[in-house]
């Protein structure tokens, strides 16, 4: 249930390429992991695992110490595919993220029409369905270990799916290097000889993509070099008449998904939201006909270039100043914060709107290539754990050999106040006894000075690294990204006690007030209960 942007380089204002992805996963895992590069054997396999987010979500001594929790069983794979000799070091989440080489990918899972479990080669051998072994996240990591290029990178996955079969639900995959940027969506099919299929859209350069939880490629237009597909593609909708050849291009969204993955609005609000804060001079209307609409293009132009803190600000967005504001009315409480839930009932009693940034994110990210940066600190993971309003991006170098284990270590069923998720969860968790005020008197003000800490720390990085041998600063940029984000954690932790004290029992109690202040409810809000039906005179009512 993510939010997955695209910022190519001619639309941001250091001509940086970047992919983005909010985690939006309830309580699963929320690890970021460092996965070291590593050499094999000639002949030797390489394991597949099912779909899974809770923690942990993979335990495996091959996948470097982050997957090697001991305490846990190891997890049994559902195949094997040829490893190769050599494989590359990259961050990995529930999905792969960015490797040393600056691919970077996002992700968000669609509804599709169909969603098969997986099936296992002996399965297939047993029964005479094909082999169904892939989900998004494993192809995002063999990505990651095996391409430099998001050419390469979507060219391998789809040989993968080819060959070894897709199951579960439709996926969208942003696939992204230093020059170009593509938007790679695939689903299962209900057919043994055309089992999968998958499609691939260039992004233009100078514009902003957005996918929210509903496939966004349309008509796949067959001799276009903006355009890859898989050999199943055509063949197979045609020979489930989910289109027709006579029909023309074929409507990749209409063909082959139920449109939106929840209620309506679940996924087309957030690409208006993006696209209209991106660019308010196209005056895209909130309001459509219905999920098959195709009032909100692929891509846009900006109205401005973007600088990396716009683009943090997009994940921090409840509607504000719209009439679909989230922190306004009874549902935000009497202090403004924000809710939401999700459901699969399609029999709809109530909804609400579904944000960008909202209480169930695990983690965001954004991924950079600063064009012009060392080669040491041209590629850069901005990690943000737990939801992103109450949180604070840190940077870790696409070329650390490691990251701090208070990032890759902590479940989410298990508190750990050594564990970054827990410290950014325990904040914004207690941010809502009293939403609006902590957040806007206490919170934002130390994120903005963390976060404009880490962008000055970036340009001292650069100026250390500029004139070194890359070898040579390797060493450097990982301890110095290690260093950076355990001052960001002892800031956070610091924040957490202070708000404790300051909003204890529901007052505002500083330290140099002779008293406590009562800071009660607002008479709006106080509106809507039964507070005027309380006991103000001794008199029978």
């Amino acid at each position: 249930m993510c939010t997955t942007i695209i910022v190519t380089k001619g639309a941001m204002a250091d001509g940086s390429m970047v992919v983005t992805h909010s985690c939006d996963d309830e309580l699963g895992d929320q690890r970021l992991i460092y996965i070291p590069e590593k050499n094999y054997e000639p002949g030797q396999l390489r394991p597949i695992f099912a779909e899974h987010y809770r923690y942990p979500r993979i335990v495996s001594e091959d996948r470097g110490p982050g997957y090697n929790t001991t305490s846990y069983p190891k997890t049994d794979p559902i195949g094997y595919i040829p490893q190769v000799t050599h494989t590359y070091a990259y961050f990995d989440g529930n999905y792969g993220i960015m490797n040393e080489h600056n691919l970077m990918i996002g992700e968000c899972t669609n509804a599709a029409n169909y969603q098969p479990t997986f099936v296992t080669e002996n399965e297939s051998i047993n029964t005479g369905k094909h082999i169904r072994l892939f989900y998004s996240q494993e192809l995002s990591r063999i990505a990651l270990e095996r391409c430099k290029t998001s050419r390469n990178a979507i060219k391998l996955m789809g040989e993968l799916i080819d060959t070894y079969g897709l199951y579960s639900t439709g996926e969208t995959l942003l696939v992204s290097d230093e020059n170009e940027a593509w938007v790679f969506e695939m689903c299962a099919l209900p057919n043994e000889k055309y089992h999968s299929a998958w499609v691939a859209k260039r992004v233009p350069d100078g514009e902003v993509f957005v996918a929210a939880n509903e496939f966004r490629i349309r008509d796949i237009l067959k001799d276009s070099d903006d355009f890859m597909y898989s050999k199943f593609l055509h063949p197979g909708i045609y020979k489930l008449g989910w289109w027709k050849e006579s029909d023309g291009p074929i409507d990749w969204l209409k063909a082959v998904s139920p449109r939106e993955y929840n209620h309506p609005y679940y996924s087309l609000r957030r690409v208006w939201r993006i696209f209209d804060r991106v660019n308010t001079d196209l005056f895209l209307n909130p309001w459509v006909k219905d999920g098959y609409t195709r009032d909100y293009p692929f891509s846009i132009k900006p109205k401005h270039k973007l600088t990396l803190s716009d683009v943090f600000s997009l994940y921090r967005d409840h509607y504000e100043g719209t009439e679909f504001d989230l922190t306004k009315g009874v549902a935000s409480g009497p202090y403004n914060g924000n809710q939401n839930s999700i459901t699969k009932d399609k029999k709809y009693y109530g909804a609400w709107e579904r944000a960008i940034s909202i209480f169930y994110q695990g983690y965001t990210y954004a991924c950079q290539i600063r064009p012009y940066a060392p080669e040491s600190t041209k590629g850069l993971l901005w990690f943000a754990p737990d939801v992103s309003y109450t949180s604070c991006f840190v940077p870790f170098s696409s070329k650390s050999t490691s990251i701090p284990l208070s990032y890759q270590t902590g479940s989410p069923q298990k508190y750990d106040s050594n564990c970054a998720f827990w410290i950014f969860n325990f904040v914004g968790n207690w941010a809502r006894l009293n939403y609006k005020q902590m957040t806007e008197h206490d919170i934002f003000d130390l994120q903005r000075k963390l976060e404009m800490m880490s962008f000055d720390f970036i340009k001292s990085c650069d100026e250390r690294c500029q004139n070194t041998s890359h070898i040579n600063t390797i060493e450097y940029i990982t301890k110095a990204c290690e260093n950076n984000a355990n001052i960001v954690l002892k800031s956070w932790l610091k924040l957490a006690a202070m708000l404790i004290a300051k909003y204890a029992n529901g007052y505002c109690n500083l330290e140099y007030q002779s008293s406590t202040k009562d800071i009660g409810y607002s008479a709006t809000w106080l509106s809507y209960t039964n507070y005027k039906d309380g006991p103000t005179s001794y008199d029978m009512k």
